[in-house]
């Protein structure tokens, strides 16, 4: 059987990994072996990243039903749990928007959340 060389297999590799380290700074996009561990590293950060973008935005929708539910003389707890007893169905993030866009429509949601308990 005839030997196999991993010429073709190995320049795939690297150049698939100089790809990603596209746009990197000095030698991290130059190197192969400092945009290995420049990918390996932004990887991990993008990962870590995808997590962190749900917590970060359920804080920011919290924060903003929380600044509406003030607005109308009720904190953020109380108006939670009158929506929960009031069969009222709303995620954070729609929550977030009607308060933003549509105060009239929050101030009726106040209400019924304050009827509830």
């Amino acid at each position: 059987m005839a030997r196999v060389k991993g010429a073709l297999a190995t320049r795939k590799r690297r150049k698939k990994v100089l790809k990603l380290a596209k746009g990197y700074w000095g030698a991290k996009s130059k190197h192969f072996k400092m945009a290995k561990e420049a990918v390996m590293k932004s990887g991990n950060y993008a990962y870590i990243g995808r997590k962190q973008r749900k917590r970060d935005f359920r804080r920011l929708w919290i924060t903003r039903i929380s600044a509406g539910c003030k607005a109308n003389g009720i904190n953020y707890s109380t108006f939670m749990n009158g929506l929960k007893k009031a069969d009222i169905a709303l995620n954070r993030k729609m929550l977030s928007e009607i308060a933003i866009a549509d105060a009239e429509a929050f101030t009726a949601l106040v209400e019924k959340a304050k009827a509830a308990l």
